[in-house]
């Protein structure tokens, strides 16, 4: 048996599939699509459950919604569950309704029935299951309540066969019936429905005897029968209402009040302003800072020990360099951000399930329109602040072809959990006292660059229109702790797997290059090594930012390709440092990068904020983007503003380091 779980964003819906499935879910992508489809069991069953995308509607105003028809009227589907809100009955039913036109039975879970308690508002369910022919349980997924009750009656499937056939005025269920005599397929209903809608997914279901039909129900209307449709959905979903729902007075919500104070015209951008600061300061100040500090001890101590134990069993000193130098004082270079990183997890995942984000995205809408994007972009740009290559991939579910492109070409300017190591590392030593304020002020200007960006994008590559955003603003909840604990170690141990595949390998790469001359001689001074001679070819690229020729510097940015973490990984290997003193990390006091100021260590950050993504990034951009030529495009766009930056930060920096001294 087959279930699909249906229902609007925000209805608990996840909530609900994660009580039904238990862990015994599996999570993938949509064919074609990168919207995440996950498929479970259903706990004490052998029946699968899929979970759809969140919708309003079977109307293909969107990609999800376009995903969940298609499935529902083509797959072999035995049972829906229609999971809705209790407290916005009105809304939900208008789903349903469309869902009940199918030829599937539909089990209905009225959820967040606590809640709707709390507020008034009373549901007769027994005058709400006659309403709509099928079988309505009250649950509240949140809190586990009925939910064992549900998945027995999905057990016994003791629930009633819908025959909804009663919902709009006579001369409309009239050509429906006309329609449906026509088609033979399981949900004639449905697709009569659709064919009056004119909905582009059915044209290949026309015929001249239905087009005679629809053209003289449209005659007699004379209005766009999709928008005749809606409105008798509405009127019968009222009538609804008025017989199966009552409340008391609207009061105000705690949500109310506190919108009152995150949606104000005057103080919304400077408390989002505030919130981010004390994000970026926590995980990458003082706080953050100390937490490195402790793991870096762990890793040196590990590396020492290490050391004797492989000199012990008499392991050649290539062997141990490789371990040491290499391995142990890559990996744990990056590891040492480790808690870092978690930081910043935890408070992005909190800001996320108490319901801060959709208000972030609903008052920056208004500000993205001024510059050729919408609220919808600012989806990829929270997926970013954990990994560039699923923040582009999200940007699919934007419709408009041309906010896509240019979200798709500045989603890499957030600084993801792969940047945050490099502004961990340079803001906490050449900014000690202020390093939460260094790392905070490059947040905000990848926001001010990302405006400035987009605005110019819009009016020289990218012209027309941008599109309308709807935002559904969830109310204010508590922390799901658990949702919370396992969202943090999911990131966090793909970062752990990033550092012990990627940076690995690419770590004993830069070993091999830094240990061995052209001729292949072990042991050379790292001047003579085969990476120095490839990072002084290109050291005149970062000469203006950095007012040095450094080859170090210049190959550790390179390495940035493969993963910005490396850029750390590789500045820890070429230093050759394995230890902490009271001036700092070796790294900074070694020949390799000793000339770094103030000055050229914020524009040492700022290109590698800006510039060209890690290979799996880029990767993202060419199929997002269609074609070689626009991920080149946008390749070489990224890192001409990350150069460009980088100067001119550089440059001021140098003066206001010459007037102050």
């Amino acid at each position: 048996m087959r279930v699909a779980l249906v229902g609007n964003q925000n209805s608990g819906k996840t909530t609900l599939f994660n009580l039904l499935t238990g862990t015994n879910q599996k999570v993938g992508n949509w064919p074609g699509v990168t919207i995440e489809r996950k498929v479970g069991t259903i706990r004490g069953t052998d029946f699968e459950i899929v979970d759809l995308p969140g919708i309003y509607s079977l109307s293909p105003y969107s990609i999800e919604e376009a995903i969940s028809r298609r499935f529902l009227f083509e797959e072999n589907v035995d049972l829906i569950l229609n999971i809705i809100d209790s407290t916005s009955i009105e809304r939900s039913l208008y789903l349903t309704t469309q869902l009940l036109e199918l030829n599937i039975p539909v089990l209905i879970a009225l959820n967040m029935s606590d809640i709707a308690d709390k507020r008034g508002i009373k549901i007769d369910l027994h005058t709400l299951e006659e309403k709509l022919d099928t079988t309505i349980i009250s649950i509240s997924a949140l809190k586990k309540t009925n939910v064992f009750n549900l998945i027995q009656y999905i057990k016994r499937q003791d629930y009633r066969k819908n025959y909804y056939t009663h919902i709009y005025d006579l001369h409309l269920e009239e050509a429906i019936k006309k329609l449906e005599n026509l088609n033979e397929t399981e949900h004639k209903r449905f697709l009569a429905v659709k064919l009056i809608e004119k909905d582009p997914l059915f044209n290949d279901f026309q015929n001249e005897e239905s087009n005679q039909i629809i053209m003289d129900i449209s005659k007699q209307y004379q209005r766009d029968m999709e928008q005749i449709i809606a409105d008798e959905r509405y009127r019968y979903i009222e009538n609804i209402r008025d017989e199966a729902v009552s409340a008391r007075k609207e009061q105000l919500t705690w949500t109310d009040r506190l919108d009152s104070v995150f949606l104000n015209r005057f103080f919304a951008i400077p408390i989002f302003m505030v919130i981010m600061f004390g994000v970026y300061y926590l995980a990458a100040g003082p706080v953050g800072g100390f937490t490195v500090e402790i793991v870096e001890d762990l890793m040196t101590t590990f590396g020492e020990w290490t050391s004797i134990w492989l000199n012990a069993i008499g392991a050649s000193p290539w062997a141990v360099s490789l371990v040491v130098d290499g391995m142990i004082a890559g990996v744990g270079a990056i590891l040492s951000f480790l808690p870092q990183l978690i930081i910043l997890f935890l408070l992005i995942s909190l800001l996320e399930t108490t319901g801060y984000m959709s208000r972030i995205a609903f008052f920056l809408d208004r500000i993205f329109q001024k510059v050729g994007l919408s609220g919808k972009s600012l989806i990829p740009f929270i997926i970013g602040s954990g990994c560039s290559v699923p923040a582009i991939l999200s940007a699919r579910t934007i419709n408009d072809e041309t906010e896509k492109k240019m979200t798709i070409m500045l989603t890499p300017f957030i600084p993801c959990s792969a940047k945050l190591p490099i502004i961990s590392l340079f803001a906490g030593y050449f900014f000690r006292d202020h390093s939460g304020l260094a790392s905070a002020s490059l947040y905000f200007l990848a926001v001010f660059v990302i405006l400035i960006s987009a605005y110019l994008m819009k009016k020289v590559l990218f012209k027309g229109k941008t599109s309308s955003f709807i935002l559904e603003l969830p109310e204010y909840k508590m922390p799901n702790f658990k949702y919370v604990f396992f969202d943090v170690t999911s990131k966090a141990g793909a970062f752990i797997q990033r550092a012990g595949s990627i940076i690995l390998m690419a770590s004993i790469v830069i070993w091999f290059l830094i240990s061995f001359s052209w001729n292949l001689t072990y042991g050379v001074e790292a001047n003579q090594s085969m990476l120095a001679s490839i990072g002084n070819a290109l050291a005149w690229i970062f000469y203006p930012m950095l007012g040095e020729w450094s080859w170090g510097a210049t190959v550790s940015a390179v390495q940035g390709l493969v993963a910005k973490e490396q850029v750390v990984a590789s500045m820890a290997i070429i230093a050759g440092y394995s230890e902490q003193t009271s001036e700092g990390l070796l790294i900074f006091g070694s020949g390799a990068f000793s000339f770094f100021t103030g000055a050229s260590a914020y524009a040492f950050m700022v290109f590698n904020l800006f510039s060209a993504p890690c290979f799996g990034a880029i990767g993202a951009m060419r199929q997002e983007l269609g074609t070689a030529k626009r991920m080149w495009g946008a390749v070489f766009f990224q890192t001409g503003i990350a150069w460009g930056l980088a100067v001119i930060v550089f440059n001021i920096g140098r003066f206001i380091e010459v007037i102050i001294l």
